[in-house]
């Protein structure tokens, strides 16, 4: 006992450069709690490590706000580092152009990311207090500051914190009930308790009470959701088979118009494919799904793709598709703009309906200040100048004898709670993505367990056709019926499953989450207003 007291002091009490490099090592390492490695209890030693660092920082200036930001700082810039360097992918497609900007982009933003868990850190500091309660302080305020990086500048709730608790499928039924920042509440606070353990008697009587507390929490989620699971088997809507199709086309022939032949006719071989001895191809499916963007050319302007797709689709079969889509303008008028839409396409090539990608990403299809920047010579990794118009508003789509569709294009599928517009409930939802721009890296695999939180937390099936995988068919608690590997060529048959009863979450949103903060934060105020005797 006495040699892990030693060792908690020397992590309170350090100071500079270690300081920094033990912030930054609990950072990267927290990293690994996300998929695909899922290690999620490495997180019960890197949290505590942050709560002791914030212990220390009570010596500094301003009551040790500043020391604890900087080490929250260290911190996020090594989570943020560790868990997103696959983005330096996308910059290597066109290397010639972009690659300069590397470590830019695997450097600053993570940097830029980690202010908010600076401001995590010092509104933790602003609010602590001694002993166990300083768990509240703390997952309070890195709760409000994750929810901030959620939403501030549009948002990227990348690898919120709550993601450590789904996995196993069991744990993350409580997003069906809190949603992910809820959640992102329950595992700080589960994950802090430890820190507890080091704690002096002569403040914290039963250092033992938090830890032991945080598994009851866990016992308790884990039993929940076996429960839900037991009592929510798949059930699946009648009359609908779906075929996707994963191209698993490399970035430089997907957008490369000379490569427009070969291209649509690999969609069209790949879709017909059969998949075993009973398959008849194409005229088992009644909806035939292809990933986002899927043509280097504008798909309503070309009526020899638009007819080979007619020929392709059997009376009682649709097409849902990504295709970048030219503004509606007067025929001759130059094309500067566009896009990032989804199709659904008749058997006899009508569109049907159409829907525009609102929430569109920064640097990938539009720069922030566009005209400034543009003038300075750079360009958003899409190369489409201008940007690409964002949509006016989500909507659900029709498909014929099937039922209401919410599409969501790319990382749409990544912001909980704003993805099912007011109470036009569909009965499932289409998340066409394009993860080529990364590789053979675990974004795939994060961008697939955050699009699978939100089938839990709305209790609605997801469909998800990705280019280069990992496209899977998820019911609407997370269940994966069926998918395809990462960069691997192919299509998957898979029944529709049937949504569930509109969970908690989907009704009254962030509501339990907001109500988790300001209780805790009250209890800690009240215990700082109130010393204990």
């Amino acid at each position: 006992m006495n040699s892990f007291r030693a060792l908690i002091a020397s992590i309170i009490l350090s100071w500079g450069w270690k300081r920094a490099a033990l912030a930054w090592i609990a950072g990267a390492l927290s990293a690994l709690a996300m998929a695909p490695f899922n290690a999620w209890p490495i997180l019960f030693l890197t949290i505590p490590v942050m709560v002791w660092l914030i212990d220390g920082a009570g010596a500094g200036r301003l009551g040790g706000i500043p020391a604890a930001a900087l080490s929250g700082w260290w911190f996020g810039f090594g989570y943020f580092t560790a868990g997103l360097y696959w983005i330096g992918y996308a910059f290597l497609v066109d290397a010639e152009t972009f690659a300069w900007l590397l470590p830019f982009a695997v450097m600053g933003l993570p940097a830029g990311l980690a202010l908010f868990m600076a401001l995590g850190f010092a509104l933790a500091r602003l609010i602590w207090v001694p002993g166990a309660l300083r768990i509240l302080s703390f997952a309070s305020a890195l709760t409000f500051s994750e929810w901030l990086r959620g939403h501030i500048l549009t948002g990227f709730p990348w690898n919120a914190f709550g993601y450590a608790l789904t996995e196993p499928l069991a744990l993350a039924q409580t997003a069906s009930l809190v949603g992910l920042w809820g959640l992102t509440f329950v595992a700080l606070a589960v994950f802090a308790s430890p820190a507890a353990l080091a704690d002096d008697r002569a403040v914290t009587r039963r250092p033992w009470m938090a830890p032991a507390l945080s598994l009851l929490v866990l016992a308790a989620m884990a039993l929940y959701g076996a429960f839900r699971l037991t009592t929510h088997p798949t059930q699946l809507v009648a009359g609908v088979k779906l075929r996707l199709m994963q191209p698993n086309l490399q970035q430089d022939v997907k957008f490369n118009y000379s490569a427009k032949q070969m291209v649509m006719e690999k969609y069209l071989s790949l879709s017909d494919r059969a998949t075993g001895p009973q398959s008849s191809g194409i005229r088992d499916a009644t909806i035939l799904i292809w990933p986002e963007s899927a043509f280097p050319f504008f798909l309503s302007r070309e009526a020899d793709a638009m007819a080979q797709i007619a020929n392709l689709l059997p009376q009682g079969t649709v097409l849902v598709t990504g295709a970048i889509r030219p503004p509606d303008q007067p025929a001759g008028t130059q094309i500067t703009r566009a896009y990032n839409s989804i199709y659904v396409i008749d058997h006899d090539g009508t569109i049907l309906s159409v829907y525009d990608k609102l929430h569109l990403v920064p640097f990938g299809e539009y720069l922030p200040f566009q005209s400034a920047m543009e003038k300075l010579g750079f360009v958003q990794i899409t190369k489409v100048r201008g940007g690409f118009i964002p949509g006016d508003r989500r909507r659900t789509m029709n498909i014929p004898n099937a039922p209401r569709m919410l599409p969501l294009i790319c990382y749409e599928a990544i912001f909980p709670g704003a993805i099912v517009p007011g109470a036009d409930r569909p009965g499932w939802i289409v998340n066409l993505t394009n993860d080529g721009w990364f590789g053979i890296s675990t974004g795939p695999y994060q961008h697939l367990q955050q699009a699978r939180l939100r089938a839990v937390e709305e209790g609605l099936p997801l469909v998800r056709s990705a280019n280069t995988g990992i496209s899977a068919v998820i019911d609407p608690v997370g269940r994966i019926i069926a998918h395809l590997e990462l960069g691997r060529e192919g299509v998957l048959d898979s029944p529709l499953p049937r949504p569930t009863a509109p969970t908690i979450f989907s009704r009254v949103r962030d509501i339990p989450a907001a109500l988790a903060v300001a209780l805790s934060v009250l209890i800690v105020l009240r215990r700082r207003v109130k010393p204990k005797a």
